[in-house]
């Protein structure tokens, strides 16, 4: 098992970078376009790997940081969702904001990630909210305001943004969508409901 792969990044693709390792060797890491965004030839990187093991072959998948990779391990667990395929959705998403999709059961959001369809996105929810949460109950839909204080990673959103989020959702956006939106907003007085929902409609 490689845990990660330390040197220097010595070529640059679309889809994969080779590090070099102090020993010499070269590896070829894939790795999603935001990920690889933010590599330039000659860094020295540490990049957290997944071994992939077929009869074909062998294929190192790479992330800038664990969180990604644990988000990475949780998607190949459910059906129908090989490496391939997680990559294609943590190039769409952050973990932070797939987990927002997920505990909100936002099939629409999670649908938008390249190859995945309306019943794999059902399946990811179902397979993985009890996986991610951290004691909200899913009877139901999760709430805005449970996915806004439910998740270590997701703050808990002051009164104004979270009656403007609200808001959003009545207009008929997804709670991620909303919570998203809101939580990008700066530099407005909290009280004030309609101009943090004037500049959250900036980010929809």
């Amino acid at each position: 098992m490689i845990s990660f792969v330390k040197g220097t990044a010595e070529e640059l693709s679309e889809s994969s970078v080779i590090v070099e390792t102090a020993g010499g060797v070269g590896y070829e890491i894939f790795m999603t376009g935001p990920q690889m965004s933010r590599i330039r030839q000659g860094d020295p990187v540490r990049i957290y790997t997944y071994l992939q093991v077929k009869e074909d072959g062998m294929a190192l998948f790479g992330f800038l940081t664990r969180q990604d990779l644990a988000m990475f391990k949780l998607l190949i667990l459910v059906n129908g969702v090989g490496p391939k395929g997680a990559m294609g959705i943590l190039s769409r998403f952050s973990p932070d904001d797939l987990r927002m999709a997920v505990l909100s059961e936002d099939v629409k959001t999670i649908s938008q990630a390249p190859g995945i369809g309306k019943k794999t996105a059902q399946k990811l929810i179902l397979e993985l909210k009890d996986k991610i949460s951290t004691g909200i109950s899913h009877a139901g839909p999760v709430s805005l305001e449970a996915v806004s204080q439910g998740s270590a990673a997701a703050p808990a959103l002051e009164n104004g943004k979270m009656e403007a989020a609200e808001a959003l959702t009545a207009l008929g956006y997804s709670a991620s969508e909303a919570y998203k939106a809101v939580r990008q907003v700066e530099g407005v007085p909290d009280q004030d409901v309609e101009a943090i929902l004037r500049a959250a409609l900036k980010y929809l």
